[in-house]
């Protein structure tokens, strides 16, 4: 028994059963890792999505695209998916996006990032980059307003989706409309030796402190925490958060995230960022995953409120 089994929500105990072992990787794992991760977001997704539309951003980054019937309403999502940046894929988004797509009356847009450990800091964050490069620099064939692209991601996506608005902040764009984050992985310290948080309730369930330790050696690489590009690496260092887009930011309690992501939404409001955080009790990291649980529907009504709300731009 873990030492937070007793603050889980009962509604989401079943998810726990379905996927305890789901996320302990190691170098060996990863291959099989992946197969499993793409199958189990596929079987989650659901299924009746249309073949998504795939183009090629310069300089050679796949983008998925889902466009609802009639082609939209102006805005646009683009959605960075998660798994620990070792794990998970846009395609086996297709059916999640599909559903945002109509759900929101909005072209949404999926980058396939390559993974770590074969691509590391800052490649996957690069491709993110040229994907929402190649969605503005497209907006008027897609009948998007480039002002109103609203960045989605959740859990290392989330963390690139907020990597993703520094680096376009201090490049000078895309600008975005907004960022919405599902418990984001925005610090590199925790659960290492310099973790500043030391919750012993989180991080027992789905993504575990060893997932978490993995995931960031395999997003550094050789990547020296000295150097510059810090704030892009893990957000949660970002010494400057002013100017960002309106925010989002949903975690569970248990989750391992919670603090880091908790610290990051009070320090974008001491910045002036407009920003909505949500902290959801008994949940743990992916929970959403129990769709039909009071708590996820919690979550995503209060997500798909934040969208619409930034979409309008």
């Amino acid at each position: 028994m873990s030492g937070s089994d007793h603050l889980v929500d009962p509604e989401l105990r079943p998810l726990l059963a379905m996927i305890s072992d789901a996320f302990t990787p190691t170098l060996e794992s990863l291959p099989a890792m992946r197969m499993r991760s793409d199958a189990g977001a596929r079987m989650f997704g659901g299924a009746g999505a249309p073949e998504a539309r795939v183009e090629v951003a310069p300089p050679g980054v796949e983008v998925r695209l889902q466009i609802p019937p009639g082609g939209g309403a102006g805005g646009a999502i683009y959605h960075i998916h998660g798994g620990g940046f070792v794990v998970g894929s846009a395609a086996a988004a297709d059916a999640r996006n599909w559903q945002r797509a109509v759900a929101f009356d909005a072209v949404v847009v999926s980058v396939e990032y390559r993974l770590a450990p074969e691509v590391a800091f800052p490649g996957p964050l690069e491709d993110c980059y040229a994907g929402l490069r190649w969605l503005a620099a497209n907006a008027a064939a897609l009948g998007v307003d480039p002002g109103r692209i609203v960045v989605v991601g959740e859990s290392a996506g989330g963390g690139l989706a907020a990597a993703l608005a520094l680096l376009a902040r201090d490049r000078g764009g895309p600008r975005l409309a907004g960022q919405v984050l599902a418990y984001p992985m925005l610090d590199h310290r925790t659960a290492g030796p310099d973790d500043p948080y030391g919750n012993r309730y989180a991080g027992d369930h789905i993504w575990t402190q060893e997932a978490n330790r993995f995931g960031w050696r395999c997003m550094q690489g050789d990547y020296d925490l000295s150097e510059d590009g810090l704030a892009y690496f893990s957000p949660a260092r970002a010494a400057d958060l002013a100017d960002l887009p309106p925010t989002f930011i949903g975690v569970g309690a248990l989750d391992l995230f919670v603090d880091e992501d908790l610290d990051f939404a009070a320090r974008l409001g001491r910045a002036g960022v407009p920003v909505e955080a949500h902290l959801y009790p008994g949940a743990f990291h992916a929970f959403d995953l129990a769709a039909d649980s009071a708590v996820a529907q919690r979550f995503a009504d209060d997500i798909a409120s934040a969208v619409r709300r930034m979409l309008k731009g």
